[in-house]
Formats: structure tokens, C-alpha cells, sequence
């Protein structure tokens, strides 16, 4: 009996070791499959990375080359733009001064020779009959020379005196005009523009009767203004475009010392306005952002030529009135009680601001009228509510001053997160925060509970 069990057990052992020798085989094969997938995907993102890299820095390379370029040219063009001003602005004045100097010897020249106490033709035989010798004639020429701009100079020297006078009369009677013109015009707006344009139309008055006087003869004086002034143009564009602006502003008064502006990429408090440029206090965020993340001075002095007010865009926050709409946006879940979250904001923001933007509102609504825009203004802060990825965005819009903007909001959202915080909002007034929700669908695609899997 005990023999037959054995010889049993032999022969399920026997066939039980077939079985085990094809899972084990199995398993292995599919162990080396998994391991040969895991290379060749392995090996795979290997050669995408380094095909993205070789892309990269072959991207990076062509941006850099065309950066390289870009700084080449702007620098020879701006290297070249140089030159070209210099060399007009050299010919343009060597031709002025050649013109001057012509024309005081021609005048000279008119000086009879007997002056000198000598006949021109006596003193052209004596020349004649001496020797000539060559030190002593360089000698000669080079104290004629010295002579001749001495009588030169002392010629002209009463007409120099002349022109300074009349320089000097001009700059005294600029004054007199300044003092008269700026109690007079007071209350004009654009008071500053109409004192410099009579201030400089006297000086080119008087710079035009000093030339003259020295030159001598008017029309040679006008044809020296055409020459210069062509050349000048050429040549100075960039600070007479940037007069042209100042005188721009000085009239239609763009921007005032004092004022919040942007011009360009410049955001600041005006603190000086000069007649080629104007320079303000810096103002950080979110204009330029990376310095000083709000809306306050950064303590950085900024300034840029005038000739930005006619080709850039001028953004005025405190001009004709010196209040700016403002926005907070408040997150909260799409579970939440959207109706009574809205009416818990605008009561709030109408207890913190809804005062101090009542007598504002009623200015802008002013203001709006007499241009003609028939806008109703409201005095209360406004909530909107837009629809978001996965959550709900409820923005306030109130009326604030320009540099009270970062007080203001402080102010609304400590207490509204306070206000959320209390317990009689916690079922009602859901915050929203990153979460991921996971759903489990049955094979027919109906969504099915959870614990259903739990229990099987």
C-alpha cells in the first residue's frame, strides 16, 4: 500500500514538473521582453532628448546670430547716422565762418591805399627794383599776414561791440518779458509755451541784428541762415523734434509736474520738464514688473527726450481727474452660492468704500457730460462674475485714486477673507484650492459609487 502511494506521488510530481518548467519559462520571457521594452523606450527617449537638445542649441545659436546681426547693424547705422550729423553740421559752419571771413576783407580791401601813407604805384616800383631774397620774403608775408588780421580785427572791433550790446539788451528785455508775461497770464493754461515762444522769437531778433551788423550786408545774412539753418535741420532732429515737443506740450498740456503719466515704457511722477526731455520718479508694477511689485516708487530717476510725445502714446492716470477704475477678483469653488456670495461682497465693499467713491463718481459723471458722453457713472462698487477653468471668478470694480490703488485693495482683501473665514459662511461660501477629482464608470458608461469596489 505504502509502495503504491509512493510510485502516486512520483507520477504527479512528474507531471507536475512540466507545467512549472513552461510558467517559469513564461514568466522569464515576458521578464525579458518587459526589460528589452524598457530599454528600447529607454534608448528611444535618450535620442529624443538628444535630438531636442541638438534642436535647442541649434535654436539658440540661429537667435544669437540674429541678435549679433541685429546689435551690428543698429550700432553701424546709429555710428553712421553720427557721422553724417557731425559732417554736416562741420561743412555747415566752415562755410559760415569762410562767409564771415570773405566778407570782412572784401570790406577791408575797400580801405584806400593812401591810409598807409603810401601810392600803390610808388610802392609796387620800389618792390621792383630790390632784390629778393627768399627768408626775407617768407618773413615778410608771414608779418602781412599778422598785419592784416590785426587791421581786420581792429575794423570790425566796433561792430563786435555793437552785437554784444545788442545781445546783452536782448537778454535784459527776456527778462522784462518773463516778469510782464507771467503775472498776466496766471490762469492760461498753456502760459509756460507763449512766454518761451516770445522769449526765443526776441533772441532770433536779436541774433539776426548782431549777425548783420557784423556781416554787414543783409542779404549775405539771410543766405547764411538758409545754409545754416538746412544744415542745422539735417543734423539736429532729434533735439528739435524734441523743442517741437515741449512746445507741444506747453500748449496743449499733456502732462504737468506732479502727474502720473506712461510715455513709452517709462511710468512715473513728472518731477522736471526741461525743453529737450523730462524726467520723472519711477513707478514699479505693473508697468515694471521684477523691481517693485506694486505701484510705487521704485526711487529711480528716469528720463526720456521729448520728441516720445510725438511719436509714442501719452497715458495721463491724474490729469483733468485724478481718479482710476480698479478691480480685486475674489476665487472661489463652482459649488459655492454664487447669488449670495455677490450680495455678501457688494455689501461689503459698499461699507469700506462705497462713501469715498460717491463724490468721485459724481465728478467723472460731470466730466463725461460735457464731453457729450452720456455714461451714468455708478457711486457703488460693482461684483461681475465670470466662469473660470474649474472655478468661479467674482470681480469687484470700484473707483479709487490713482495712487491710493494698492491701500485701497489691501484694505478690501483682508476683510473680505476675513468675512469668508466666519462659520455662518462655511457651507455657502466654498474656497477654491488645486484638487483632482477621480470618477469610476461602470462598462454601460454610468458613473458608479466607489464603495461598490471596496466590498468585492
Amino acid at each position: 500500500m505504502s509502495i503504491g502511494l509512493m510510485n502516486l506521488a512520483f507520477l504527479k510530481k512528474r507531471k507536475a514538473e512540466p507545467a512549472l518548467s513552461f510558467i517559469v519559462k513564461r514568466a522569464s520571457d515576458s521578464l525579458n521582453n518587459s526589460m528589452s521594452d524598457r530599454s528600447e523606450a529607454n534608448s528611444r527617449g535618450r535620442q529624443n532628448r538628444k535630438r531636442t537638445k541638438r534642436y535647442s542649441r541649434r535654436k539658440l545659436n540661429v537667435r544669437s546670430r540674429r541678435l549679433k546681426r541685429k546689435v551690428l547693424f543698429s550700432s553701424a547705422e546709429s555710428r553712421l547716422k553720427q557721422f553724417r550729423q557731425a559732417s554736416v553740421l562741420a561743412v555747415a559752419m566752415t562755410g559760415f565762418i569762410i562767409l564771415l571771413l570773405s566778407l570782412t576783407d572784401q570790406t577791408f580791401s575797400q580801405v584806400p591805399d593812401s591810409v598807409n601813407g603810401i601810392d600803390s604805384g610808388q610802392e609796387a616800383n620800389a618792390i621792383l627794383n630790390e632784390p629778393v631774397n627768399d627768408d626775407e620774403k617768407a618773413t615778410d608775408e608771414a608779418f602781412n599776414a599778422l598785419e592784416n588780421l590785426w587791421d581786420n580785427f581792429t575794423y570790425n572791433y566796433p561792430k563786435i561791440l555793437i552785437a554784444i550790446g545788442c545781445l546783452f539788451l536782448a537778454w535784459l528785455f527776456n527778462r522784462l518779458i518773463k516778469l510782464i508775461l507771467g503775472s498776466m497770464l496766471k490762469r492760461v493754461p498753456s502760459a509756460s509755451g507763449i512766454i518761451i515762444i516770445t522769449t526765443l522769437s526776441v533772441w532770433l531778433l536779436a541774433i539776426g541784428v548782431a549777425f548783420s551788423v557784423v556781416a554787414g550786408d543783409f542779404r549775405a545774412l539771410v543766405g547764411s541762415f538758409g545754409l545754416v539753418g538746412l544744415a542745422l535741420s539735417w543734423a539736429l532732429q532729434t533735439p528739435i523734434e524734441s523743442f517741437t515737443g515741449y512746445l507741444l506740450n506747453s500748449f496743449r498740456g499733456y502732462y504737468n509736474i506732479g502727474d502720473r503719466i506712461r510715455v513709452g515704457e517709462v511710468f512715473g511722477d513728472v518731477y522736471k520738464i526741461d525743453f529737450l526731455s523730462t524726467t520723472v520718479w519711477e513707478i514699479g508694477s505693473p508697468y515694471q514688473p521684477g523691481f517693485v511689485n506694486a505701484e510705487q516708487s521704485t526711487g529711480r530717476l528716469v528720463t526720456f527726450p521729448n520728441n516720445e510725445i510725438l511719436t509714442g502714446t501719452v497715458i495721463n492716470l491724474t490729469g483733468d481727474f485724478p481718479f482710476v477704475w480698479d478691480e480685486i477678483v475674489v476665487v472661489v469653488a463652482n459649488e459655492s452660492d454664487i447669488s449670495y456670495t455677490m450680495k455678501l461682497l457688494e455689501e461689503k465693499a459698499k461699507d469700506i468704500i462705497g462713501d469715498y467713491m460717491q463724490e468721485p463718481a459724481k465728478k467723472y459723471t460731470t466730466i463725461l457730460r460735457k464731453a457729450k458722453l452720456e455714461e451714468t457713472v455708478p457711486e457703488q462698487p460693482q461684483v461681475y462674475v465670470a466662469a473660470n477653468e474649474s472655478w468661479t471668478d467674482l470681480t469687484i470694480r470700484y473707483l479709487v485714486a490713482a495712487r491710493e490703488r494698492r491701500k485701497w485693495k489691501t484694505i478690501l482683501q483682508v476683510q473680505i477673507m476675513e468675512e469668508f473665514n466666519l462659520a455662518q459662511h462655511k457651507d455657502k461660501i466654498i474656497p477654491v484650492y488645486p484638487r483632482q477629482q477621480i470618477q469610476i464608470i461602470d462598462p454601460d458608461g454610468i458613473p458608479t459609487d466607489p464603495s461598490n469596489f471596496r466590498d468585492s
